[in-house]
């Protein structure tokens, strides 16, 4: 009887502490608070789903951003190049273009004349003017630029014919032509030009070249080997034959 008494004093006793406890409000008003924090959950939860996708969807393309970054810079690098192209040649008609191709063409063929103008006529070297004309640099004047058509006859013979072999060696890619004919323009040559201007076309048939000279002057007979001899009968005709040394 004692223990049952004293349980049921303590069961009286934690009754009255939870009746402490409980709240005013009342039980229907409680209910809706349950139901407008279970809704608040749920949205919640809704809300947390969606930002969790955003961020895959994000990271995925932050990774496919990570590509395009590196063809854009690529592109970018690509539009540079012609940009400058454009820049430098550019035109609707194509003649920014040609007249750049014609300023590197002479580039390369004043610069192969200059090595047979060295031997040619040392004094002179032939270089670019901006107009696609040539100029002559005189190293005697101090590399003053001159016209080519204040040369002498001789220096443009000289020059024409170091012009010439130029081409054939462009024409050739790289290599000289294998026959060379020059017409005339010795007679306005001196001694001491015409020597060296027969000096260059004996080394270039030393070299395995035909080189053939159509000229009047008397005096490239001597240096001459083999000629064919053209002379005129009158009435139109002439007569040809083929004359060496030692044969007349």
């Amino acid at each position: 009887m004692i223990a049952a008494r004293a349980a049921l004093t303590q069961r009286r006793q934690d009754l009255f502490d939870l009746q402490q406890d409980l709240p005013e409000m009342p039980v229907d008003d409680l209910r809706k608070g349950i139901d407008a924090l279970d809704a608040a959950i749920t949205l919640r939860q809704q809300r947390q789903g969606a930002i969790e996708n955003q961020i895959t969807v994000d990271a995925a393309n932050r990774q496919k951003l990570a590509g395009l970054e590196a063809e854009i810079a690529k592109a970018r690098a690509q539009l540079d190049v012609w940009q400058a192209v454009n820049a430098a040649i550019g035109s609707r008609n194509g003649d920014r273009f040609a007249r750049f191709a014609q300023s590197i063409t002479l580039d390369v063929l004043a610069d192969n004349a200059n090595r047979h103008l060295a031997d040619l006529n040392p004094r002179y070297r032939l270089r670019r003017a901006a107009d696609l004309a040539l100029q002559v640099e005189d190293i005697d004047m101090g590399g003053e630029a001159r016209a080519t058509r204040s040369l002498s006859g001789g220096e443009r013979f000289l020059v024409s014919l170091a012009l010439a072999l130029a081409l054939s060696r462009m024409g050739g890619k790289a290599g000289l032509a294998a026959t060379l004919f020059i017409d005339e323009g010795f007679g306005s040559l001196d001694a001491a030009s015409l020597d060296m201007a027969i000096d260059a076309l004996e080394g270039l048939q030393s070299q395995g070249r035909q080189v053939g000279v159509i000229s009047h002057v008397e005096a490239m007979k001597d240096r001459i080997p083999v000629r064919i001899m053209v002379t005129k009968q009158g009435g139109g005709k002439s007569t040809v034959r083929i004359s060496a040394d030692g044969s007349k």
